[in-house]
């Protein structure tokens, strides 16, 4: 398990909180057991937690997000049961706070346990939506040896941030695309659809600063302090 100084260590070097060290840590142990699991070969990582530990995002995220090409959830569970089996064994206790059927898939909160402090993390994974594809890489970090998984084909995961970003409009959304955009992850062919996404930033009512402070490294605060117009500047340049 790690130890309080290690995460104190990483606070600095990262320019972040203790908190979304503990929470990338939790992350990066649980993925690496639940990617060891047979159920687990066609579940594939997206979101922006996968922009950030497959494509290097400077931002933390919350919640680990999967597509799978599943049509029940009991492969799932099962998979997540021995995944917290394998995590016990390292001396780290875990709670199941929801483990649940949704409308479109899977929904579980699991609880970690650090010495005094607790960290939750959200797993949502959606059954059966459309034909994903996945590829393995290798993800090396800071946390445990570098361990494979199964990540949704880029432009997949790129086009379903880009979805969601038109459908709910959070911060985060928004500041993935301009990571994604800067990163140069985009496909040529999928640059039509960010004139859409510009007017809906230019119609967009969002404290972008306050939301997304949290959740970046300070050397990131600059570019949100005037988030609006430094995204907007890159859309233009595709108008």
């Amino acid at each position: 398990m790690i130890t309080v100084e290690k995460i104190r260590q990483l606070a600095l070097i990262k320019q972040t909180t203790e908190l979304n060290i503990r929470r990338e840590y939790v992350q990066h142990l649980f993925l690496s057991y639940f990617y060891q699991q047979p159920e687990t070969n066609e579940v594939f990582f997206k979101g922006g937690t996968a922009l950030r530990i497959v494509y290097n995002s400077p931002r933390f995220s919350e919640d680990l997000d999967f597509s799978a090409t599943l049509y029940n959830i009991e492969p799932l569970e099962k998979a997540v049961l021995n995944t917290l089996d394998n995590i016990e064994k390292e001396g780290l206790k875990t709670e199941i706070g929801e483990s649940k059927k949704t409308t479109g898939g899977y929904l579980a909160i699991i609880i970690f346990n650090l010495g005094d402090e607790k960290v939750s993390i959200q797993l949502e994974v959606s059954l059966r939506q459309g034909d994903k594809t996945g590829e393995v890489v290798t993800i090396a970090n800071d946390f445990v040896p570098a361990y494979p998984i199964t990540v949704l084909k880029r432009e997949q995961l790129i086009g379903e941030k880009i979805q969601a970003l038109l459908t709910r409009q959070k911060p985060r959304d928004f500041y993935d695309l301009y990571f994604i955009i800067r990163a140069n992850l985009l496909m040529q062919e999928e640059k039509h659809i960010l004139k859409q996404t510009l007017e809906v930033l230019r119609s967009a009512k969002i404290k972008f600063e306050i939301e997304l402070k949290q959740f970046l490294p300070k050397n990131q605060w600059a570019i949100i302090k005037d988030f609006k117009d430094n995204l907007e500047r890159e859309l233009e340049r595709y108008s």
